[in-house]
């Protein structure tokens, strides 16, 4: 397709299942994480995989830093010439219960899962309005549905990315920029410190997701499928 995205979070899990979808369709890509060695290694890899390192950049930013965000963003449209897409995936959670999370543990997740989401989309609606169009898909988590002990903070940081998205689709879809987010359920990755492929039985993998992103974007311009859920079929019993 020849589009210029920016992933967020690209390095690992569902994240990396984006970058590797766009890039098989023929998109020009560039990618987020905060481990320069977790980026250098991506990098590495998906050239290698598909043999145009010029269609691949990948930088460490902290989507918390709107400086480092804008940075970025600068940087990708001055290497690619423009911006189409931008997937908010960076996001972080712990699984402590409210009386035992720690401050800084808070601002650590609702700044990443929500305010990142935030700087992204101020940083990049500019570039989209000058472009004439463009595409924000978030990924959100059926947790912010359906919240569950343990998760006050990361629920609560997914809820107000869906109110975000909302609000943020009014106002920008009449300059032709689409907003969308994607609510999984359980994926098989190791967010949260799982090891990588728990419940890879039962769970989603990251691709699942990725295809979820790949589709909507094949999307005609009329049509806006703002909000899409996505679960496993078959899920563990209890």
């Amino acid at each position: 397709m020849d589009r210029v995205c920016f992933v967020t979070g690209g390095t690992r899990g569902i994240g990396r299942a984006v970058v590797t979808a766009l890039l098989s369709g023929g998109d020009r890509v560039a990618f987020t994480g905060t481990s320069s060695a977790r980026v250098a290694e991506a990098e590495r890899a998906l050239a290698a995989a598909y043999g145009d390192p010029a269609r691949i950049v990948g930088m460490t930013c902290d989507v918390r830093d709107p400086g480092a965000v804008a940075a970025a963003i600068g940087t990708v449209v001055s290497r690619f010439g423009g911006l189409d897409v931008l997937v908010n995936n960076a996001g972080v959670g712990v699984g402590t219960e409210v009386a035992n999370l720690s401050h800084d543990d808070w601002r650590h997740i609702i700044e990443t899962n929500l305010t990142g989401v935030f700087n992204c989309c101020h940083a990049a609606i500019p570039h989209f309005k000058s472009r004439g169009a463009g595409w924000i898909i978030s990924v959100s988590s059926l947790a912010s549905k359906n919240a569950f002990a343990g998760g006050a903070a990361y629920c609560a940081s997914k809820a107000g990315l869906n109110a975000f998205s909302e609000a943020l689709m009014q106002e920008v879809r009449h300059d032709n920029i689409r907003v969308s987010y994607v609510l999984p359920g359980s994926v098989a990755t190791e967010f949260s410190g799982r090891p990588e492929g728990t419940g890879a039985d039962w769970k989603l993998l990251p691709q699942d997701v990725a295809d979820v992103i790949v589709d909507l974007l094949a999307h005609p311009a009329r049509s806006l499928p703002s909000r899409v859920e996505i679960r496993p079929s078959r899920p563990k019993k209890a």
